[in-house]
């Protein structure tokens, strides 16, 4: 083995190892997801299928919630303690698993969602809001299947340090595939449907519990350990 590494500390590092990533203990309660949608439309596509997840994820075991994003004002102008973002905040907290839905709009995701994301801080306080969270992403178009706005919700999703899973959903032509109740109808879009949330459970429960461990990094140990160093030369001086 070549131990010629003189730019890292070798205290810090973290070698892989088996016996962390076992099953943990606990958490014994269901899988917490929340569900985000980006329209607020009276007939939104994006919401029924956020519903539809819903109704899936709670088959598969889960506790959903769904945010309303009606009444929410736009990032910055207002202050953090308006009511809606404090709703979002602690559901952010809450979550283990997220969903994203957005219709697109003009080639990319909507002023909608992306709103909601980015009234969520990358941290608060000491802790990141999002960080090690699994996210699930779909969105509905109005014409022909489009991916636009999933990969620009995948770059988000990793911006904002969440596992994203690999499979995602694009609903086109949303329109003809709900009925007047709002159910979704049978389809290979439906079908699809439940294979992401099927995947999201499954990534969900693998990596509860194991989130901190799997998201610790060697830059962020070091600069807590050259923090740690300054606060204790201080106290000395």
């Amino acid at each position: 083995m070549n131990d010629d590494l003189p730019n890292i500390d070798p205290d810090l590092l973290d070698m892989p190892d088996l016996d962390k990533l076992a099953l943990p203990a606990g958490p014994e309660h269901r899988p917490r997801i929340l569900l985000l949608y980006g329209s607020n439309r009276e007939r939104s596509y994006s919401r029924l299928l956020v519903q539809e997840a819903a109704r899936l994820l709670e088959r598969f075991g889960a506790e959903t919630r769904i945010f309303n994003p009606s009444g929410l004002p736009l990032p910055d102008d207002a202050p953090d303690s308006h009511p809606k973002v404090q709703e979002l905040r602690e559901l952010m907290q809450w979550s283990e698993g997220q969903v994203w839905c957005s219709p697109e709009r003009h080639g990319s995701m909507s002023a909608v969602l992306k709103a909601q994301i980015d009234w969520v801080p990358l941290a608060m306080g000491a802790v990141r809001p999002t960080q090690g969270k699994t996210l699930a992403i779909m969105q509905v178009s109005g014409g022909s299947q489009s991916f636009n706005a999933l990969n620009q919700m995948r770059v988000l999703g990793r911006w904002m340090r969440m596992i994203t899973i690999p499979n995602q959903s694009s609903v086109a032509k949303a329109f003809l595939e709900f009925d007047d109740a709002g159910r979704m109808k049978p389809s290979a879009y439906y079908d699809r449907v439940v294979d992401v949330m099927e995947e999201l459970i499954k990534f969900t429960l693998l990596v509860r519990g194991r989130a901190d461990y799997l998201v610790d990094r060697y830059s962020e140990r070091k600069e807590s350990a050259e923090a740690l160093s300054r606060r204790v030369n201080q106290r000395s001086i």
